[in-house]
């Protein structure tokens, strides 16, 4: 962005929208904080359980915001996924991997909740941003403002805690090797996301509990159950289904108004104007018309 001329500068963006990215960059932040904070207070299976809560989120934001509509078979396909993350929390209470103090599960849970909620925000964010203006914008606004908040509630909130680490070659290492991971999600995802959507790329990730759980399997000697593999197959045909038939975008009905009236002049609108979705079109009522539809694949 330093480097790019035109609307697409460093310095262009921050003019025009400095504030909004400082706002999403904050909720990045609290939504991963949230829910890493959680583990303290609640059990494993609760934040596996209430993180689902991302998903519903995810899909009302797409509704209103970005008009996004669904058919029968994705909200099956949702259900279907959900169920498999039920059944792999029931695998972890039967196998007794219990992981987390449980000692405050009320405020572990509205913490993960607050999470969640925070973390469908930012996805649906990210979803307009990639398909109406560019990843690389994304990221880099994202990186910064993130990159100095996160640093901030570091030194304010967790600089005790930083100071007790024994520090040595290995943790260094764990570290790195977390940051590298992290880094690589942040780069992918806006990609995925722009090829197919916040409720997909949330659906999937659904299944990164259960990679993380064969790893444990090998390095911390886990104990298996059949039901996590009927879990990792549950959610796999809940992505089938949902990805099985595309979904579609409604435009604002007050945009084809313009367009519709048969009795009045035609006026040509500049090239350069972009129409952007609104959810106060749930306002005009019902069309006499069928709205026309442009295909998302």
């Amino acid at each position: 962005l330093f480097i790019t001329t035109g609307e697409e500068n460093l310095l262009a963006i921050l003019k025009r929208r400095w504030w909004k990215y400082m706002i999403l960059g904050i909720i990045d932040i609290e939504a991963n904080y949230l829910v890493v904070k959680a583990y303290q207070y609640t059990t494993l299976t609760s934040v596996q359980l209430l993180d689902c809560f991302v998903i519903p989120v995810v899909i009302l934001l797409s509704w209103f915001f970005l008009l996004v509509r669904y058919k029968a078979v994705h909200f099956i396909g949702i259900v279907v996924c959900i169920l498999g993350m039920g059944c792999m929390a029931g695998a972890d209470v039967l196998v007794g991997r219990q992981q987390g103090a449980g000692e405050n599960k009320l405020i572990g849970d509205l913490l993960v909740l607050g999470g969640a909620t925070l973390y469908g925000i930012s996805n649906v964010c990210e979803e307009y941003i990639v398909r109406n203006l560019s990843r690389v914008e994304f990221l880099g606004m994202i990186g910064l403002f993130g990159s100095f908040f996160s640093g901030i509630q570091l030194a304010i909130m967790e600089h005790k805690e930083l100071l007790k680490v024994p520090w040595d070659w290995q943790i260094g290492l764990l570290y790195v090797g977390f940051s590298a991971c992290m880094f690589g999600l942040y780069s992918f995802m806006p990609v995925v996301i722009k090829k197919t959507s916040a409720t997909a790329v949330n659906l999937s990730l659904l299944t990164a509990d259960l990679y993380s759980l064969f790893c444990g399997l090998f390095l911390f000697h886990y104990k298996f159950s059949g039901l996590y593999l009927l879990s990792f197959f549950t959610i796999l045909v809940g992505l089938v289904l949902y990805s099985s038939t595309s979904t579609y975008v409604a435009q604002d009905p007050r945009v084809y108004k313009q367009f519709r009236n048969p009795s009045g002049p035609v006026v040509d609108l500049p090239a350069t104007s972009q129409l952007e979705p609104s959810v106060t079109y749930t306002s005009l009522g019902q069309e006499t018309e069928e709205e026309p539809h442009v295909r998302v694949a």
